[in-house]
């Protein structure tokens, strides 16, 4: 499909009613929307096909919330600069569309480590969001890296778990839960976390804790074996 073909056919799935019940129900606040549901664009996606990063660039110029959202899809990670992230997550304005790009293609991107570092420490709401957004997703992206590597997340977490906007603090705590699913080493450590934010008088810290050790101390909770590299405390 040509550019100006897709444009035509979002068009054609436009739903302003849409608009308003994903704001309504979900929190998306978009801009330019034609309201078109998530799933449809990721089946669109699949029929144009990945790696077309000419196209996508086109998409997200267009100004067209859904076309920004398929750049996501289409654009191949290993050809991100950081000069495009940088732009990219600028224009972040609900959860949506920053875990869109952030899931399915900055954690992906050679670049990953450093915008979690950098970004999880920005001000402004998505952009904060999109750096933990990415260590979340980067705990499944990465399967071959030791625990060394996930446990200096901890600090990170630590630090900026008294963020009480509702969509930073609902991302630091999707991260730690992942990091505590990796394995069974971290997830001993991420309870440990947890229980450390538990300590803390501010109450988005301790939301997050205790949303997290809700989950990883289920007795049925999913955790995966990535690399295993044996925790041992430090001294």
């Amino acid at each position: 499909m040509t550019y100006e073909e897709i444009i035509a056919y979002l068009y054609t799935l436009e739903d302003r009613s849409k608009v308003v019940y994903k704001q309504k129900k979900f929190g998306i606040v978009s801009h330019n929307s034609l309201g078109i549901y998530h799933k449809d664009l990721k089946e669109l996606a699949k029929e144009i096909g990945k790696n077309r990063n000419a196209l996508a660039l086109k998409l997200f110029d267009s100004g067209i919330y859904e076309g920004r959202l398929l750049c996501s899809k289409l654009f191949n990670p290993n050809d991100l600069t950081e000069e495009l992230m940088e732009k990219w997550v600028r224009t972040f304005e609900n959860w949506e569309v920053c875990d869109s790009f952030c899931m399915g293609l900055f954690s992906k991107s050679n670049f990953a480590l450093a915008k979690i570092i950098d970004w999880a420490k920005r001000e402004p709401e998505f952009e904060k969001r999109a750096g933990f957004a990415i260590m979340a997703a980067y705990c499944m992206a990465d399967k071959k890296s030791d625990n060394d590597l996930f446990e200096q997340f901890f600090p990170i977490i630590k630090k900026e778990a008294n963020d009480e906007r509702l969509y930073v603090k609902k991302a630091i705590n999707w991260a730690l839960r992942n990091i505590g699913k990796r394995n069974k080493d971290l997830n001993k450590r991420a309870i440990k976390v947890a229980n450390q934010l538990l300590e803390s008088k501010n109450a988005s810290a301790v939301w997050i804790a205790k949303d997290a050790l809700n989950e990883l101390q289920k007795e049925n909770v999913r955790i995966s074996d990535y690399p295993r590299n044996m925790y041992r405390p430090k001294k």
